[in-house]
């Protein structure tokens, strides 16, 4: 038996980037999303809920108050971009509090602890398809699935970020320092203020260059001993051509 899971927040990307989880965990079954705990409110009345993904701050209604106005709500999973809620959260028994950017490792954890709650119930299996790291990435109205391996580096465009990939660019709107929270730090690097580089797709560096794949990126002011370090490379770029 499947779990009837609804989504509810007022960001239509976050909206998204959930559903598209879902729908990775074969377990799971997306019965709606809804933009406002109003609405949600409305279908959690005329529908079978089993699980809630539940976001905090909306208008009208936010999640908190929607959670202590229910007599008996379904569990229920907090996905917020605020850490300062989570005692709330937990007062009102959740499952989970899952901070945004929410990585599918972290989202699978949390659904996992829906299982364990319910004996009867199928193992929470990542599908054969994510055998490797992965995000999802909204360009227009459509989402691509980018693996990890293949991105290059990530470029800021003001409001936009540009994700170079060994297969194709990606324009996505959101911000640079979304993505150097969401993709994991042993594997990816802040060089500057516009740029994050896949570490192993470094081909060469300088005192204020590295060079990737189809690109050569300046390393920030403010980045330079960060990034050696990071590197371990800083005694090397003392010694010269020694």
């Amino acid at each position: 038996m499947k779990i009837k899971c609804l989504l509810v927040d007022d960001e239509p990307i976050a909206l998204d980037i959930l559903a598209a989880y879902v729908h990775q965990v074969e377990a799971l079954d997306l019965v709606g999303r809804c933009r406002s705990a109003v609405d949600a409110f409305s279908v959690l009345q005329s529908k079978p809920v089993d699980l809630l993904f539940l976001d905090i701050q909306m208008p009208q209604l936010s999640g908190l108050e929607l959670l202590r106005t229910l007599p008996n709500p379904p569990k229920t999973i907090i996905t917020s971009a605020y850490r300062e809620y989570a005692l709330d959260g937990y007062e009102l028994d959740v499952l989970d509090y899952l901070i945004k950017p929410i990585p599918f490792e972290r989202f699978m954890k949390a659904v996992g602890k829906v299982f364990t709650q319910q004996p009867a119930a199928p193992p929470v299996t990542a599908p054969a398809t994510d055998e490797e790291p992965f995000l999802f990435v909204k360009e227009d109205r459509q989402l691509f699935r980018i693996a990890l391996r293949d991105i290059v580096a990530l470029e800021s465009l003001r409001d936009y970020v540009k994700i170079s990939t060994l297969k194709q660019q990606v324009v996505t709107r959101q911000t640079l320092g979304y993505y150097e929270e969401l993709l994991p730090r042993e594997q990816f690097l802040r060089i500057h203020r516009s740029f994050i580089v896949a570490k192993t797709k470094i081909i060469s560096l300088t005192e204020s260059r590295i060079e990737v794949p189809g690109q050569t990126l300046p390393i920030g002011r403010h980045y330079k001993q960060q990034v050696f370090d990071h590197l371990q490379v800083r005694d090397l770029m003392r010694s010269g051509n020694s």
